[in-house]
């Protein structure tokens, strides 16, 4: 029997991270995680930092992170529109912690609203990169 699949695009403005069959992909969108399977109904929706899972039409699952974006459900392609999109081996752990610890700094030492709403959408970032990096320690190595 085959596999029911449909066709994904990540893409991000350094361009596309990865495009084909898949049979389902896991997000973070704006109300809570996301689980899309062929014949789900069509949606666009705000997706959060964090995790991006696929898994590809042959078996096999890839693990992304992408930094925020958004995520359009059509009949037969899912495209993931990402501001910044990295394979969860190419993060760096040391740099997702210096930028965890500088955004840290930033909201203890904020003046106003603007300066402490960008140093919180720093570290959630950063957080999000920090969990997507356990994620694959635990599961995927």
């Amino acid at each position: 029997m085959a596999e029911i699949s449909f066709h994904l695009d990540v893409v991000s403005a350094e361009g596309k991270l990865f495009s084909g069959r898949v049979q389902s992909v896991a997000v973070t969108g704006a109300e809570g995680e996301l689980g899309i399977h062929h014949g789900h109904t069509p949606l666009l929706t705000s997706i959060k930092p964090g995790l991006v899972r696929l898994v590809k039409q042959q078996g096999g699952e890839e693990v992304m992170y992408i930094s925020g974006g958004m995520l359009e459900v059509q009949p037969e392609t899912v495209t993931v529109l990402a501001d910044t999109a990295i394979r969860a081996d190419d993060l760096d752990e040391a740099k997702a912690l210096e930028a965890k610890r500088r955004a840290e700094a930033r909201i203890h030492s904020s003046h106003g609203d603007i300066d402490y709403a960008q140093a919180s959408a720093e570290l959630a970032k950063a957080l999000a990169q920090l969990r997507v990096i356990d994620i694959v320690k635990k599961h995927y190595r």
